[in-house]
Parts: structure tokens; C-alpha cells; sequence
């Protein structure tokens, strides 16, 4: 693996608080300070003027469909969307077919990961047996196989004595829980945000309050076990103040937004689209902006995408039958660009914290930084490059996205990985 030379980069590290132009030193596959001047002349040198460097983008959620849902997504195709969005640490979810809640599943995820994968995916295993909600996985054995949480996401756990069980366990093993805050009593039948489009148009609503009594019921666990419970998608306002106030008062609770709830709201959802449904709903403008705010003041504490692919012929179906979720890797980082730099004035900086380091902490993975000796994990792009996104000519299996044709600002030119080159000028490289 040669040596590589990343020169005049605006290099941001926000782990080290660098934001310099600068160049950047990878030798056998980590980062270095500098290179002797004999591995100078042997490396290969890419000229990063005008480009942005900073740590390989971090995912904590996303859903890779293998095994058992292959038509949807792999891990080889979902790892080459997460290449070519930048990202070098995804996490993927365990509703797959059969479900991730034994040893002998993770295995199998390992494998293909180990065989298939362009970029490093970590398996996450179920709360419950079959994310039935009824029975507990084995989380002693889950960990033991190397996942690094525990989720039931795709469902929740309706039972709180059963939650709480799940985390006495996940506090015993050292597991962050990661939770899907969904009470399913109150949405059955639920197509979108209850309020006044869904009125409009005709459509079963889905209270925040569904969310909301789940994030209330997580903190009131967190505080009387001492888990570290992690929310997914945090949708409503009511929510992120809920955690605010937790946050004040030591709770371990941390939260997540997605690109596509801090850009949209229930609006889009006026000519029934169903490329913009999805669990939790679009909600409203008040909505948006609350968790704008949360981004902005550390009550949510990181980017993730929820990239959930469904193929043509599942989406393109009656709005009450299709089934929730759109793609998120390769649009993740033009879309937080556009709504939080551009819109919100965020500084780059403090984007790309919630990108990388941010993440990475949550679920304590030795990913997000820049440092000396660290993985060579980077992802260079340029910030003002505007481009249309074709879902069609991307690396996923499936197109179900609501950025199809839409033109983004903001593009990954390369993405590497331990040191290797896996994503270039818009292709994969390995």
C-alpha cells in the first residue's frame, strides 16, 4: 500500500480542533505526522486545493438489507453508497431476514462484511428475540460476537419492564442501547405527521406524542438503571426538550437527527409521494427548526441517515401500502451542508463534529479523528460543488429517494479507507 500525501487541504479535524489548510501524511494505513523525505518521493500525492479534508463521515444507522433482503441492498452495494458519501464507519441495523439477535447471524454479517465490504460496517443485535418484543435476546452472547449496541430499530419495545431488563443487561455488558421511540397504540394505521396536511390530504396521522412517550419512558429507565440509551431519528419538539432537560440533569440519553428531517417537512408530502414517507414522519416547520436548535446547542448530539432502501416496485405502490424509509448515504453530506452552514449558519467545523466525532463517541468507536497514529479514515470534498443526484445511477440497489434529479451543493471527490484509496472522482476504486 503506497503512501499517500493529501496536500493543501482546508484540513478539519474537529477531535484535535484543527481547521487549517494544510497537508496530511498516511503510511501503511495510518495517519502520521510527516513523511521522511525518501516516502515523500514514493507516495502518491493528491493535490487537495479548494478541497475540504476531514475524518471519514460516521453513520451509526443504517440498514443494509443482507441477509435475507438482498433485493433491496447489500452490504457490498451499501457500503460503495456509503464510500461515495463520504463515509468510512457505517452501523447497520439488525431487522434484516433473519433478524440479527444470535451469534450465528452476526457471524454471517461479519463475513460478508470481511468479504464484500469497500468501507468498515459494524453489526448492531436485536433487544428481543425476532424484535417481537416479547423475550429477550441473548446480550451476552451478542456482545461476545462483536456488536456494538443493541437495538430493536424497524419496531420498539413495548413492554417497559421488559426495557427495563434489557437495560440492566446492556449496562452488565457495557452496550449502548440505541431505540426506535415509537408507541405503536397510538399509530396504528399511521401514514404521516397528524396535523393539518394530513387532513388535507386524506391520510391516517401519527402524533408526536407516539415519540414523545417513549423518549420520556427511555429517560425515566436511563436514570433508574444507569443505561446509556441512544434515541433514533428524534422527529418532534417535544422530544428534544425532553432531553435537553435530562441532558441538564447527568441522564445518560444521547439523541440523532437525520438530513431529511432537518430539510423537510410534512409538506412535501402534498402530491403523495411516497418517496418521502417514512418512519418516523416528516413533521412540521416548528419541528424542523427545534431540531435544528438541538444540533445547534448539543441536546442532539449527531448526524445519522437511517438509509433504508426499498425497491421500485414496493414504493410505487397506494401511500397507505408502500413501505416507510428512503436512502440517505450519498446525499447525507450535501443535504446537512445545505440546511445547517448555508440556511442555519453552522460553521463547517461543527458540521463535520456531528458527522464524525460525534457519532463515533456515542458508541465509543475508534473512528472520527485526524490524529497521529489513528486509522487513515478521510474524506475530502468540496463544498461548493453543485451536482444533480441521479438515484439511478448510484451505487445502491434500490432509487428510492426524494433528492432524485434534485441539484445538491456539496460534493465527496475521495474516500479512504485505512489508508487505501476506495472512492475517486466518482467511482469506486477497489
Amino acid at each position: 500500500m503506497p503512501s499517500l500525501w493529501i496536500s493543501q487541504a482546508r484540513v478539519i479535524d474537529p477531535a484535535a480542533k484543527r481547521d487549517a489548510v494544510g497537508d496530511l501524511f498516511i503510511k501503511d494505513g495510518r495517519m502520521v505526522a510527516s513523511l521522511s523525505a525518501a516516502d515523500k518521493k514514493r507516495a502518491k500525492k493528491i493535490d487537495a486545493r479548494g478541497l475540504v479534508a476531514c475524518p471519514g463521515l460516521v453513520d451509526i444507522h443504517v440498514h443494509f438489507r443482507e441477509p435475507g433482503q438482498t433485493h433491496k441492498e447489500t452490504i457490498a452495494t451499501g457500503s460503495q453508497c456509503a464510500a461515495a458519501g463520504g463515509f468510512t464507519t457505517v452501523v447497520c441495523m439488525p431487522n434484516t431476514s433473519p433478524v440479527a439477535d444470535n451469534a450465528g447471524t452476526i457471524q454471517f454479517i461479519k463475513d460478508a462484511v470481511e468479504r464484500d465490504a469497500v468501507v468498515k460496517v459494524l453489526p448492531t443485535g436485536c433487544i428481543t428475540v425476532g424484535l417481537k418484543g416479547q423475550a429477550l435476546a441473548p446480550i451476552g452472547s451478542l456482545k461476545r460476537a462483536g456488536v456494538v449496541a443493541i437495538t430493536d430499530d424497524g419496531e420498539c419495545v413495548q413492554s417497559n419492564e421488559l426495557m427495563r431488563r434489557a437495560c440492566e443487561y446492556a449496562k452488565m455488558f457495557g452496550l449502548p442501547i440505541m431505540d426506535h421511540c415509537q408507541d405503536q397504540s397510538l399509530t396504528q394505521g399511521a401514514v404521516m405527521n397528524e396535523g393539518v396536511m394530513s387532513t388535507r390530504l386524506g391520510l391516517r396521522g401519527w402524533p408526536h406524542a407516539a415519540e414523545d412517550l417513549i423518549v420520556s419512558r427511555n429517560i425515566i429507565l436511563s436514570s433508574y438503571t444507569g443505561a446509556h440509551i441512544h434515541m433514533q431519528h428524534v422527529s418532534s419538539q417535544y422530544s428534544i426538550e425532553m432531553l435537553r432537560r435530562a441532558k441538564a440533569r447527568g441522564i445518560r440519553v444521547t439523541g440523532e437527527a437525520t438530513p431529511h428531517h432537518i430539510a423537510l417537512t410534512d409538506a412535501a408530502l402534498s402530491s403523495y409521494d411516497t418517496n418521502f414517507k417514512m418512519n418516523p414522519p416528516l413533521r412540521t416547520e416548528a419541528d424542523r427548526q427545534a431540531i435544528i436548535a438541538g444540533l445547534r446547542d448539543g441536546t442532539l448530539d449527531c448526524i445519522s441517515t437511517d438509509h433504508a432502501p426499498h425497491t421500485d416496485y414496493e414504493k410505487d405502490r397506494e401511500f397507505d401500502f408502500a413501505p416507510n424509509g428512503i436512502l440517505g448515504l450519498e446525499t447525507a453530506l450535501a443535504v446537512t451542508l445545505e440546511v445547517l452552514v448555508r440556511q442555519s449558519r453552522f460553521k463547517l467545523p461543527r458540521v463535520i463534529d456531528l458527522m464524525t466525532r460525534c457519532p463515533a463517541a456515542i458508541l465509543g468507536l475508534p473512528a472520527g479523528t485526524l490524529a497521529a497514529e489513528a486509522a487513515a479514515d478521510v474524506c475530502l470534498f468540496d463544498p461548493a460543488e453543485k451536482w444533480t443526484y441521479d438515484a439511478k445511477a448510484g451505487f445502491s440497489k434500490s432509487r428510492n429517494s426524494p433528492w432524485d434529479g434534485k441539484t445538491l451543493t456539496g460534493r465527496v471527490k475521495t474516500t479512504i479507507v485505512n489508508g487505501r484509496v476506495v472512492f475517486d472522482g466518482g467511482r469506486i476504486a477497489v
